[in-house]
Protein backbone atom coordinates (compact mmCIF):
# COMPACT_ATOMS: atom_id res chain seq x y z
CA UNK A 1 0.00 0.00 0.00
CA UNK A 2 1.37 3.95 -0.81
CA UNK A 3 1.24 6.07 2.01
CA UNK A 4 0.05 9.25 1.65
CA UNK A 5 2.50 10.99 3.08
CA UNK A 6 2.15 14.70 3.55
CA UNK A 7 3.95 18.49 3.93
CA UNK A 8 2.37 19.55 7.17
CA UNK A 9 1.87 17.95 11.28
CA UNK A 10 -1.21 18.40 12.50
CA UNK A 11 -1.63 17.86 16.50
CA UNK A 12 -5.21 16.13 17.76
CA UNK A 13 -5.75 17.75 21.05
CA UNK A 14 -9.18 16.62 22.84
CA UNK A 15 -10.44 18.20 25.59
CA UNK A 16 -10.79 16.88 29.01
CA UNK A 17 -13.43 16.04 31.67
CA UNK A 18 -12.90 20.07 33.47
CA UNK A 19 -12.20 20.73 36.83
CA UNK A 20 -14.31 23.17 38.59
CA UNK A 21 -13.25 26.47 39.92
CA UNK A 22 -13.86 28.92 43.17
CA UNK A 23 -17.17 29.60 41.50
CA UNK A 24 -18.19 26.65 40.17
CA UNK A 25 -17.99 26.76 36.50
CA UNK A 26 -15.62 23.78 34.41
CA UNK A 27 -12.64 24.48 33.34
CA UNK A 28 -11.14 22.34 30.39
CA UNK A 29 -8.14 21.44 29.29
CA UNK A 30 -6.67 20.39 25.85
CA UNK A 31 -4.44 17.83 26.00
CA UNK A 32 -2.32 16.18 23.23
CA UNK A 33 -3.34 13.24 22.07
CA UNK A 34 -1.60 12.13 18.86
CA UNK A 35 -0.32 14.11 15.36
CA UNK A 36 -0.46 13.59 11.49
CA UNK A 37 1.33 14.06 8.65
CA UNK A 38 -0.79 15.14 5.66
CA UNK A 39 -2.11 17.96 3.37
CA UNK A 40 -4.28 20.45 4.42
CA UNK A 41 -6.00 22.12 1.59
CA UNK A 42 -9.11 24.79 1.20
CA UNK A 43 -12.50 23.96 0.51
CA UNK A 44 -14.57 26.93 0.96
CA UNK A 45 -13.91 30.32 2.45
CA UNK A 46 -15.37 33.76 2.99
CA UNK A 47 -14.38 36.91 4.22
CA UNK A 48 -17.56 38.54 5.64
CA UNK A 49 -18.96 41.64 8.07
CA UNK A 50 -20.11 40.10 10.83
CA UNK A 51 -23.47 41.44 13.51
CA UNK A 52 -20.17 43.33 15.32
CA UNK A 53 -18.99 45.36 12.15
CA UNK A 54 -15.82 43.58 12.52
CA UNK A 55 -14.35 41.24 9.15
CA UNK A 56 -13.99 37.67 9.96
CA UNK A 57 -12.57 34.80 8.64
CA UNK A 58 -14.42 31.54 8.07
CA UNK A 59 -13.15 28.72 5.92
CA UNK A 60 -13.72 24.98 5.79
CA UNK A 61 -10.69 22.70 4.84
CA UNK A 62 -9.67 19.37 4.48
CA UNK A 63 -6.70 17.35 5.87
CA UNK A 64 -5.96 14.24 4.02
CA UNK A 65 -3.54 11.43 5.58
CA UNK A 66 -3.07 8.22 6.39
CA UNK A 67 -5.50 5.85 8.46
CA UNK A 68 -4.89 5.83 12.34
CA UNK A 69 -7.05 4.74 15.05
CA UNK A 70 -8.54 7.69 17.18
CA UNK A 71 -9.98 4.93 19.45
CA UNK A 72 -7.86 4.13 23.56
CA UNK A 73 -5.40 7.53 22.93
CA UNK A 74 -3.22 8.15 25.54
CA UNK A 75 -4.00 11.42 27.90
CA UNK A 76 -0.63 11.37 28.80
CA UNK A 77 0.87 11.90 25.07
CA UNK A 78 3.53 14.57 24.57
CA UNK A 79 4.10 16.11 20.78
CA UNK A 80 7.75 16.83 20.29
CA UNK A 81 9.01 17.81 16.61
CA UNK A 82 12.41 17.38 17.56
CA UNK A 83 12.12 13.88 18.39
CA UNK A 84 13.10 12.48 14.93
CA UNK A 85 12.12 8.79 15.52
CA UNK A 86 8.63 9.05 16.73
CA UNK A 87 7.65 12.34 17.71
CA UNK A 88 6.86 11.34 20.58
CA UNK A 89 7.40 11.68 24.51
CA UNK A 90 5.28 10.09 27.16
CA UNK A 91 5.30 12.33 29.93
CA UNK A 92 3.74 10.16 32.80
CA UNK A 93 2.97 7.04 32.83
CA UNK A 94 -0.57 7.04 33.30
CA UNK A 95 -2.99 3.90 31.78
CA UNK A 96 -5.65 6.78 31.12
CA UNK A 97 -7.62 6.25 27.14
CA UNK A 98 -9.78 8.48 25.48
CA UNK A 99 -11.27 8.34 21.89
CA UNK A 100 -10.75 11.43 19.91
CA UNK A 101 -13.90 12.31 17.64
CA UNK A 102 -15.29 15.43 15.73
CA UNK A 103 -17.22 16.00 19.54
CA UNK A 104 -14.79 16.40 22.09
CA UNK A 105 -11.39 16.83 19.51
CA UNK A 106 -9.92 20.03 17.51
CA UNK A 107 -6.55 20.18 15.42
CA UNK A 108 -3.53 22.41 15.55
CA UNK A 109 -1.89 22.92 12.46
CA UNK A 110 1.07 25.36 12.00
CA UNK A 111 0.03 26.92 15.33
CA UNK A 112 -3.58 27.68 14.23
CA UNK A 113 -6.39 25.92 15.66
CA UNK A 114 -9.12 24.37 13.75
CA UNK A 115 -12.77 22.28 14.31
CA UNK A 116 -13.05 19.13 13.41
CA UNK A 117 -16.67 18.80 11.45
CA UNK A 118 -15.86 15.02 9.90
CA UNK A 119 -13.54 12.17 10.50
CA UNK A 120 -14.24 9.96 7.31
CA UNK A 121 -12.51 6.90 7.04
CA UNK A 122 -13.73 6.71 3.02
CA UNK A 123 -15.68 3.52 2.55
CA UNK A 124 -14.43 1.73 5.59
CA UNK A 125 -11.40 0.67 3.91
CA UNK A 126 -8.91 2.09 6.50
CA UNK A 127 -5.98 3.79 3.76
CA UNK A 128 -6.42 6.90 4.28
CA UNK A 129 -8.56 9.79 6.29
CA UNK A 130 -10.46 12.95 5.39
CA UNK A 131 -10.63 15.31 8.16
CA UNK A 132 -13.06 18.03 7.31
CA UNK A 133 -11.93 21.38 9.76
CA UNK A 134 -13.60 24.70 9.84
CA UNK A 135 -11.39 27.67 10.95
CA UNK A 136 -12.75 30.67 12.41
CA UNK A 137 -10.97 34.20 12.27
CA UNK A 138 -9.99 35.58 15.72
CA UNK A 139 -10.07 31.98 17.61
CA UNK A 140 -13.76 30.82 19.21
CA UNK A 141 -12.63 30.45 22.50
CA UNK A 142 -13.67 26.86 22.73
Amino acid sequence: MISVGGNTTALIQVKDEGKKNIIGEKEHVWMDVTSLKGWLDLSNGQNDISEYSAKVQSSTHIFICDFKSFRNLSKKWVYNPFNLKTGVIQSEQDETKIDATSENARMIIDGVEYHILMIDDPMGMHQHLEIMLQYVGGGLGV
